[in-house]
């Protein structure tokens, strides 16, 4: 389990707890995403509190202009010296009046150019010597590095201001598609920061690195897929390291500053459904691994799921906590996962402070797999999501709601965790979008209190046969079969919004436009440039038109080449009543308070509700929920990330008690930010709307006392 590397030099201790702020300066202001380095999501600000937050009032609101169909924000916006720091839906990074919301100045990495696809990031990175003033930021492939006092690239870092990300991964760029759609952490002059890379093949390795903050030249490198030498290798086929990718880190780190620890979450391999070609455990993928943040040597790491085929990807960043055993406060890193399960460890030693168990699980039946005979889980707390779809547990709403999701449930495989992927096709839950996600966790230290949201979604994973040309001629619809199917389906209507319908797509964007994101990928989904310009061309027109033509011109500039991979999935698919509502019975959507001393829940409470279905009488459903909360020394927990009612709320951070409404002009699927300019404190979150077909946004909105 925990695998400890050689202690760092006390040197090393002394240099980071001079460096560090205490924790009080940290959660009296919000200058790094999550409130500060530990992720704590915590405010010590105590001005709005239980007994006055019910007079809080809208003070400002901005309007960036720049949503669109389908667009969001998911930016945790960062305050520094009075002046907040966010991105608009098209990537616009804003410079705002904190105190009035007056813009003061913006900068644009694409320079005008049209954005139709969904852009993601969750943050930005502030650096500081004293002298300059820097903020780091992930466009495409591409690192940025912006003057904070003007909004224009410095110059000085990598090539006019910005650093091509896919550069020093020991593959052709031209065949990545990476990004980096969550804030790194700053360590002394250094970035460290993971990516977001294509989860099927080809895709990039998913190495972390720590970039130069003045140069963007690279100081380290820890290499998640291991090549030849490195710890962990065996794990793999030993040539894994030349052609599988993945083992990324997309969604944030956190620091102990004082011991010069940086805690990296990562996610599974690529592909992620079927692992024929990396049969083995596949370290570093699925695990938690504390790394010296000044070298990047391992110090510890904690495999939480074997050769995934699951998409278990650690969902959140961690966050660091104090534990108490034995009379004493124990330094602590807890993380959630998609499974519903929260893991809380000793940060020195990777030792679980609470028991788990191994498990044997069930093996696949799917030719060409060998799934991990074992498993681990833990035994307390207990999860904050259900584990397993029984009959029992299906849907009542409608008596024709019960009968079709009974029809369809007793014709796919249902399990508990870890039940293979089949043909027949297996229920994943909690989801493929959590449980826990990438808004994370927040830590009172006050109260010992964990609170995490969550979703109770399942998912149906289907295994199909990929298709091969097997010496007869390469067309249209068997590049796209091959290739696109798994994402947007074979019938092109995808799963909307994370995967969208390309029926339409013509009407959207300009053949130009399609051909340059099928060659150069976009997000998880890879590029195509490899297989030459005849093959791309006739992917763009399979996509644009449905129609199936011959792949013909030119000879391929590069021979076109099957996948490796005998097994596709037939796309990202809700277990679903007619209506278009889980099929399972609520709550879908939870909030959760867990008392990380004793491992026991201190409340529980269903969070968000469904307009539609409020309207009929059935309230207190839950929603899916994407965004994370904030608590503050003023007893209150702040939270939007509700996907369906646009309600921003405040509850009592004791027992979840709802002290406080109002309603955004999109919904806040965002961690909020509280903060203080003159003496006066604001909470501050995205309204960016866009999930599951509802309205998109493009604000911010920002809340204090009258």
């Amino acid at each position: 389990m925990p695998l400890r590397m050689k202690s760092y030099s006390l040197a090393l201790l002394l240099a980071g707890f001079l460096l560090a702020a205490t924790p009080d300066q940290n959660r009296k202001q919000w200058a790094v995403v999550g409130g500060g380095p530990d992720g704590t999501r915590y405010s010590a600000l105590d001005q709005i509190n239980r007994g006055n937050v019910h007079k809080l009032k809208q003070i400002w609101r901005f309007d960036s202009g720049d949503e669109y169909e389908g667009s969001e924000i998911q930016c945790n916006p960062i305050i520094v010296d009075g002046i907040l720091y966010a991105t608009t839906p098209r990537l616009r990074v804003i410079a705002l009046d904190a105190a009035t919301g007056k813009l003061l100045w913006d900068f644009d990495a694409r320079r005008g150019q049209p954005v139709k696809g969904k852009q993601r990031n969750r943050g930005l990175v502030f650096w500081t010597d004293g002298k300059e003033r820097r903020l780091f930021l992930g466009v495409a492939n591409w690192l940025y590095s912006i003057d904070a006092r003007n909004g224009q690239p410095d110059k000085s870092f990598g090539v006019d201001g910005r650093v091509d990300m896919r550069l020093g991964l020991g593959r052709d760029p031209e065949r990545l598609s990476v990004q980096a759609t969550s804030p790194g952490v700053i360590y002394r002059d250094t970035l460290i920061l993971g990516m977001l890379t294509s989860e099927d093949l080809p895709s990039a390795p998913g190495y972390i690195r720590a970039f130069d903050v003045r140069t963007g030249k690279i100081r380290w490198a820890f290499r998640t897929i291991p090549q030849p030498g490195d710890f962990g290798h065996n794990t793999w086929p030993n040539d894994a390291w030349t052609y599988t990718g993945g083992a990324n880190s997309w969604p944030g780190m956190a620091l102990d500053e004082r011991r010069g620890l940086v805690f990296v979450p990562t996610g599974s391999a690529a592909f992620d459904f079927y692992g024929s070609n990396r049969l083995g455990d596949n370290l570093f993928a699925n695990c938690l691994i504390a790394l010296n943040a000044a070298t990047g040597e391992r110090v510890w790491h904690f495999q939480f799921v074997r050769h995934d085929v699951w998409d278990r990807d650690l969902p959140a960043a961690p966050t660091l906590v104090q534990v108490r055993r034995n009379g004493r406060l124990i330094d602590a890193v807890a993380q959630i996962t998609k499974s519903g399960h929260v893991w809380v460890f000793d940060r020195e030693t990777g030792a679980s402070l609470f028991p788990f168990e191994e498990r044997q699980v069930p093996a696949s039946d799917v030719d060409g797999e060998s799934l991990a005979s074992k498993q681990v889980l833990p035994l307390k707390p207990e999860p904050f999501a259900r584990q397993e779809v029984t009959e029992q547990m299906l849907t009542q709403r409608t008596p024709e709601a019960h009968k079709a999701a009974l029809a369809q449930f007793r014709n796919i495989r249902s399990g508990g965790q870890f039940t293979p992927p089949s043909l027949q096709g297996t229920i994943v839950f909690p989801g493929f979008d959590g449980g826990g996600e990438w808004g994370g966790a927040t830590w009172d230290p006050e109260t010992g209190l964990l609170y995490v949201n969550a979703n109770e979604m399942p998912w149906i994973l289907r295994l199909v046969p990929r298709s091969a040309t097997r010496g007869g001629p390469e067309t249209s619809s068997s590049l796209y079969t091959r290739h696109c199917a798994g994402c947007h389906r074979a019938d092109r209507k995808g799963t909307p919004p994370e995967f969208p319908s390309l029926v339409d797509i013509s009407q959207k964007r300009t053949e130009e436009q399609l051909t340059e994101v099928v060659r150069k990928g976009a997000g998880r989904m890879p590029g195509f440039a490899q297989h030459g310009d005849a093959a791309v061309n006739a992917m763009v027109h399979f996509i644009r038109t449905g129609e199936d033509l011959p792949v013909s011109g030119a000879e391929h500039s590069r021979p076109v080449k099957a996948s490796p991979l005998k097994y596709n999935s037939d796309g990202y698919n809700k277990f679903l009543d007619p209506e278009g509502y889980p099929a399972i019975a609520p709550p879908w959507g939870t909030l959760n308070a867990i008392n990380l001393h004793t491992g026991e829940y201190a409340w529980k409470i269903p969070f968000g509700e469904i307009p539609a279905l409020v309207a009929k009488g059935m309230r207190d459903t839950g929603s899916e929920n994407y965004g994370g909360s904030v608590a503050t020394e003023g007893g209150l927990l702040f939270i939007g990330a509700s996907t369906q009612d646009r309600l921003f709320r405040a509850l009592d951070k004791r027992n979840g008690k709802l002290l406080w409404q109002t309603t955004l002009p999109a919904s806040g699927n965002a961690t909020p930010a509280v903060y203080s300019v003159k003496g006066r404190q604001y909470v501050v979150i995205a309204a960016g709307g866009g999930k599951f077909g509802q309205p998109s946004g493009g604000s911010y909105v920002a809340f204090a006392l009258p």
